[in-house]
């Protein structure tokens, strides 16, 4: 027992003590020794070598080898050299000092040190790749092989895969040789975040949205509420991540992941998220039809748990044994699901993928698959989330929720490559509202498949826009608004006069991120407002657009505000608040919707037009905003629009003006100010607060007055919110 790893395997007589006490130990501490010159067979000791323990992380003993994933550079994973209660190191066993007691590894992320071969180097282990952890990030199995660690992995609730484009439930891995890319792209694109201040801005986001400390019942439990403040801090932190590395100008053709940058920040650096606890059925908080852009914010609210895999379960004791049951699952097409029917979804079973030898194998009852087998025989109801395609954003897919199913059937069949495939049959439950069949109806309004009830007029802008915007009635015989003359952009008779002239940027190429020369810019503190889908990334209180003067082309980032319509709007007739705004197209957190078009009045006149009973249609800048969910960089200029802008769109306007009130709006505005020599053109630009879905209703809060004025100017509000105030102006 007190031989070396490298001696014969039968001991000399008389080398073994049993009346000695062995010091037991776990086998995850035990570390092989190699021969330290390649080509030799065994360890040439003479003598009886004493069994080693060796920290995974070192030092070693003259012929031990450091241990992947612990055989990096020196430096890379320095520790100080202190015991947890803060006194130095003593000289550890056997003469080795200076050693720390590092975090257990799992076994399975250990690999053999790789010496040269006859036949040259075979490449990274396939398992030790997958399960690496990198900066706090646990790297998960997808479903798509055959890792027996995902109870692990399901255990702690939170998994990612930084390998894999945000399209991850697709499972769909690259082929052959690209591991080791892969391996440091992942690593780029984690230490590009190394420079950045991220604690610092997460702090910032939870100080002012109340989730420094999130009471753990609302951890466990969600509800509407905490939902929303916890995915809109998610999305602010991404954005602004985003920002601050676009700026720093990073490494040409690397791919950023803020979304996972800000997923590990709040998960597990600071434990924010909801509903941990698994369940069968709906989740709190969660609404069918709610939308969802990146998979990370499924597993932030508790929708479904795994970053990567398309079945979440759970363990259910049932009889005496426990046995697994799905609670959800992710449809994104990687598996051929067949899902055109907005009520019944055909789902493949997990397993089977193509191996980086080209060999395919036959899905196995385990794991997942086993999961939704016995969820058919139990009849629990499985969460389905769809994965559609995004075809405006960047991310490649918009998840939508859709309720929860049952699973009718399940049977096995051969797939393209000969090989067994599970597929169950799962029937969406009744009564719920619609999701999916929604999404199907509008892509059909769009192909001329079917028509759209209620429309009044396919395009009440006459061609002012890029998109159409329909009228729609399908409440009763009202035949459209009072009559108004359509016009896209704001209005002026005078502009406002400028401090000091400014003669605009040069910018041929359009503003681009990192550019310190750009006066456009600089106004904007060093950063480009928008991101090239044109989602506004850190919340100022001005943003300062190109002007007239300005060098750049209609299509700079810059210029988001003044490119006119980017997704498809509907004016409709609301049951009980009159004509209101919504949309065909799902919008992001953070995306242009509209500006506010009309004609520019004196602020003056305010008073006037409400005795007359024509304030109606009135956008007045001078009230008083709470500040819904903006949050404000600590050097913005002021708190209010820098003018007196007050706009009427009683005579003239866009789609902006039948745009209601809501004590909890979904939409909100900033001020943005294009300034042309000493010239100074202030517009009220739109953007969402939060993920809208389509076909919900678009509303931003009117304000508050204080004069003396507010008691007969009060209306009352029916806007239906758990925080309404029971009236607005």
């Amino acid at each position: 027992m007190e031989q070396g790893l490298g001696s014969d395997s039968v001991p000399p007589s008389g080398s073994i003590d049993k009346s000695r006490v062995l010091d037991v130990r776990p086998l995850r501490c035990l570390v092989p020794m190699f021969p330290s010159s390649p080509g030799m067979g065994s360890v040439s000791n003479p003598q009886a070598t004493p069994f080693v323990c060796v920290p995974p992380t070192g030092p070693f003993p003259p012929g031990v080898a450091p241990l992947y994933p612990f055989s990096v550079s020196n430096g890379s994973h320095s520790r100080q050299n202190t015991t947890p209660s803060g006194a130095p190191n003593q000289p550890g066993l056997y003469g080795f000092g200076n050693t720390t007691i590092p975090s257990p590894v799992p076994l399975n992320a250990f690999r053999t040190p790789q010496g040269p071969s006859a036949n040259g180097d075979a490449g990274p282990s396939r398992k030790g790749n997958k399960n690496r952890a990198m900066q706090g990030i646990v790297i998960e199995d997808d479903g798509y092989s055959d890792s027996q660690n995902q109870s692990e992995l399901y255990a702690s609730g939170f998994s990612m895969h930084v390998n894999d484009v945000e399209d991850g439930s697709s499972g769909r891995r690259q082929k052959n040789g690209g591991s080791q890319k892969r391996t440091r792209r992942a690593q780029q694109q984690l230490d590009s975040f190394s420079e950045v201040d991220v604690d610092s801005e997460a702090n910032r986001f939870l100080t002012t949205f109340g989730l420094v400390e999130l009471d753990p019942d609302r951890k466990s439990n969600g509800d509407r509420e905490i939902v929303q403040r916890i995915l809109l801090v998610f999305d602010l932190l991404r954005r602004k991540l985003t920002q601050m590395e676009e700026a720093k100008d990073a490494t040409p053709g690397s791919t950023r992941r803020p979304d996972l940058r800000a997923a590990t920040t709040l998960m597990t650096n600071k434990g924010i998220r909801t509903n941990i606890m698994k369940r069968i059925g709906h989740v709190p908080g969660v609404e069918v039809g709610d939308i969802f852009f990146f998979r990370m914010e499924l597993c932030l609210v508790g929708l479904h748990a795994p970053s990567m895999a398309g079945i979440d379960y759970m363990s259910v004791k049932l009889t005496l044994d426990e046995e697994p049951l799905a609670v959800s699952i992710v449809s994104s097409g990687g598996y051929d699901d067949e899902g055109d029917d907005g009520d019944v979804l055909i789902y493949s079973g997990q397993g089977g993928v193509q191996r980086r030898d080209g060999q395919m194998f036959d899905q196995k009852l385990e794991r997942g698959n086993l999961a939704m087998e016995k969820s058919l025989h139990r009849a629990n109801e499985v969460r389905v989330v769809r994965g559609l395609k995004d075809v405006a954003g960047s991310t490649g897919k918009i998840y939508v929720y859709d309720g929860v199913y049952k699973i009718q059937e399940s049977w096995t069949e051969k797939n393209k490559s000969g090989c067994s495939v599970f597929k169950y049959k799962l029937s969406r439950v009744a009564g719920q509202p619609a999701a999916f069949t929604l999404w199907k109806s509008i892509q059909q309004w769009k192909g001329g498949v079917t028509s759209r009830s209620g429309v009044i007029l396919p395009d009440l802008t006459s061609g002012a826009e890029s998109q159409p915007v329909s009228l729609v009635n399908d409440v009763d015989d009202e035949k459209g608004p009072a009559y108004f003359t359509y016009i896209p952009s704001l209005k002026y008779l005078k502009p406002f006069s400028s401090p000091k002239s400014f003669t605009g940027c040069h910018c041929l190429g359009g503003c681009q991120p990192g550019d310190s020369n750009c006066p456009c810019i600089q106004r904007n503190g060093g950063h480009v407002p928008y991101s090239s889908i044109g989602v506004i990334m850190s919340y100022k209180l001005l943003i300062h657009e190109c002007g007239l003067t300005c060098s750049c082309p209609p299509n700079c980032r810059n210029r988001t505000s003044q490119a006119g319509l980017k997704v498809r709007l509907e004016v409709f007739k609301t049951k009980d608040r009159g004509w209101g705004l919504r949309s065909w197209d799902p919008i992001r957190a953070g995306g242009f919707i509209c500006e506010y078009a009309g004609e520019v009045v004196d602020a003056s006149r305010v008073g006037e037009l409400a005795s007359e009973h024509e304030d109606g249609y009135v956008f007045d800048a001078t009230r008083v905003y709470e500040p819904v969910e903006n949050v404000h960089d600590a050097s913005s200029e002021s708190a209010k629009a820098p003018f007196p802008l007050v706009i009427s769109a009683k005579n003239s306007g866009n789609v902006a003006r039948f745009m209601n009130h809501s004590c909890s709006p979904n939409v909100y505005w900033l001020p943005v100010l294009q300034e042309s020599n000493n010239d100074s053109y202030l517009h009220i630009a739109f953007f969402a607060i939060r993920h809208i879905p389509p076909m919900q209703e678009l509303t931003f809060d009117y304000g508050m007055i204080q004069s003396d004025q507010a008691s007969y100017r009060r209306k009352k509000c029916l806007c239906g919110s758990a925080k309404c105030r029971g009236y607005f102006y």
